[in-house]
């Protein structure tokens, strides 16, 4: 039976007769929801004091510990074994060199895979010892203050090396510079900056001339300064390394993922490799459980709203679909979904392209059209497998729809998105897909459509009057507005004069009762279903977008941009 603890101290402590399974459990649950240390977790719970757990740590690991580590005076020729962004990216320390020896302290002694890779960077021999991790963490910012720099990187390159890839009429060099130290060292630091601005995304890109770094930062792409030329290819085959990739196919378009420790926190990239003029274009999707909130709280849904998709969910057949276009969060939502209703009574199977998240109690599978793995596929193998629910990534043909259609009807409940513009527009698109009006009126639960607009930022919101242009391109004038109030954000260090920082969702629910059934039978237009869901109560994405207008959330230009 696979171990339901995934965190190795935990582990141990159960190993060792300390605490059962459920009172560990329950502490690696509120570790992934709080983000609170598993130490002090463990402290505050009254399993074992810091002091207990550090002797263990050193027990398993067959060293020390380090008393009073935040009195321990550490050399700097010591210090700089390492720089600054390798420290903070590994959160470790070195704090004793003999020979070809160093003795370092890590925040997350327990993790092998991360100890070999700093071996690796380094060139020596780890001697791994134990001290406090809150005190490591402390330390690390005490001793390394300077953030070291790309020109810092790029300049230990060395213009040798630089001039042999530039003149290399093939790849290869390139290639051989993919696991170079300097290389490494860059690579790290782009991905510990993007997980630093809360990135969702990182596209390296080269042209002809030059290449590119841009990161995606709530929904908008921000250009880091470009680095030299020489790098994209070093750059692009270190990445692909890093995703157990092929590294000498380089006209096909490959996939993988990246699994690592970044300042601490275990990150996972979705790695996409494309084939262009001038070389590759490589796209990593940041996923991140620590940024992203799988819990449908925590994700700002109206009152309503939420209610109403509670009550939906929790149904024992029926289809629930999500709408919007790429980017809008439709994942997320589902998979708050899935949290919501997850419990050992109901077999919960999932088909997705790709698994973004790993979720505990899940069956979730992959699809792979290459192989023949199809959603519809997929679906057809789940009815063999005596679900209760059941989450498909993407309703895009008619056979899939079909299938979802016939589950739904033999009483299994189904979860899907669509790529529409609004709630309504759902019901319009199964019809071209094929699909007869009375088999979508029988099975259809409710539909949300959503967006993500961006959130100014809390530091430096300011209160303005808005102009009558930009009120008249919401259908608005003064006399509708009244006295409500209208920020923006003036741009701080906080929000990297952007003014924006965060996003949050804004919704619309089209909840299929009576009347919308016989609009959907008698074949109505997406306008005139939309219609007479407003006329019983139903909330335009553009109303719900005014509503965070009025709360001070967001501005008249992302609701406009998105609505």
């Amino acid at each position: 039976m696979a171990d339901i603890l995934s965190i190795p101290l935990l582990v141990l402590v159960r190993d060792r007769g300390y605490a059962d399974d459920a009172q560990l459990q329950a502490i690696e649950d509120e570790h992934k929801k709080s983000g609170k240390p598993v130490t002090q977790l463990l402290r505050d719970n009254q399993i074992l004091d810091i002091d207990t757990q550090l002797q263990l740590m050193a027990e398993h690991l067959g060293t020390e510990v380090i008393p009073n580590f935040q009195d321990t005076v550490i050399p700097p020729e010591v210090i700089s074994i390492i720089n600054p962004s390798t420290a903070k990216m590994y959160q470790c320390l070195p704090v004793e060199a003999h020979g070809n020896t160093v003795r370092f302290v890590f925040a997350d002694p327990l993790n092998p895979s991360m100890i070999d890779e700093l071996s690796y960077i380094v060139r020596r021999e780890i001697h791994v010892v134990i001290a406090d991790p809150t005190t490591v963490a402390k330390q690390i910012e005490k001793y390394y203050t300077e953030t070291e720099n790309f020109d810092d990187i790029l300049r230990d390159l060395g213009a040798d090396e630089v001039k042999e890839v530039e003149q290399s009429e093939d790849d290869a060099a390139g290639d051989e510079l993919a696991n170079d130290n300097t290389i490494i060292k860059f690579v790290n630091l782009v991905l510990f900056q993007a997980i630093k601005d809360r990135a969702s995304d990182i596209h390296f890109e080269p042209f002809e001339d030059e290449f590119k770094i841009r990161y995606r930062v709530d929904g908008a792409l921000y250009e880091m300064a470009p680095p030299p030329k020489y790098l994209s290819v070093p750059v692009s085959s270190r990445l692909k390394v890093m995703a157990n990739l092929n590294i000498s196919e380089k006209r096909l378009p490959q996939d993988g993922r990246i699994s690592t420790n970044v300042g601490g926190r275990p990150i996972d990239f979705r790695v996409s490799t494309l084939p262009t003029r001038f070389g590759e274009s490589v796209v990593l999707r940041v996923l991140d459980r620590g940024a992203i909130k799988l819990d449908l709280e925590a994700l700002g849904i109206p009152k309503d709203v939420y209610d109403a998709m509670g009550s939906i969910i929790e149904q024992p057949n029926g289809i629930f679909v999500v709408t919007g276009p790429t980017g809008s969060g439709k994942t997320t939502t589902l998979y708050a979904c899935l949290r919501r209703i997850n419990s050992i009574e109901v077999k919960l199977l999932t088909a997705e392209d790709p698994v973004e998240y790993d979720i505990e109690g899940i069956m979730q599978v992959p699809v792979n059209e290459a192989l023949g793995m199809t959603f519809s596929k997929a679906l057809r193998a789940f009815l063999r497998q005596d679900p209760d629910i059941i989450m498909i990534g993407e309703m895009r043909d008619l056979e899939t729809a079909q299938i979802s259609i016939q589950a739904s009807l033999t009483g299994h409940f189904v979860l899907t998105t669509l790529h529409t513009n609004d709630a309504c527009g759902a019901v319009t698109r199964l019809v071209d897909m094929g699909v007869e009006p009375f088999l979508i009126s029988s099975s259809l639960m409710g539909v949300v459509a959503q967006r993500l607009v961006r959130t100014i930022c809390k530091q430096c919101r300011s209160p303005y009057e808005p102009t009558e242009a930009q009120l008249s391109m919401l259908n608005l004038s003064l006399h509708d507005i009244g006295d409500k109030s209208f920020f923006y954000g003036r741009g701080c260090e906080n929000c990297n004069d952007t003014g924006y920082r965060g996003r949050k969702g804004i919704y619309e629910l089209l909840r299929i009762n009576d009347d919308v059934r016989i609009l959907i039978n008698e074949r109505a237009p997406g306008m005139v279903i939309k219609q007479k869901a407003m006329e019983k109560g139903m909330r335009s994405i553009r109303q719900d977008g005014l509503q965070s207008i009025y709360d001070g959330q967001t501005t008249i230009e992302e609701v406009i941009k998105y609505t």
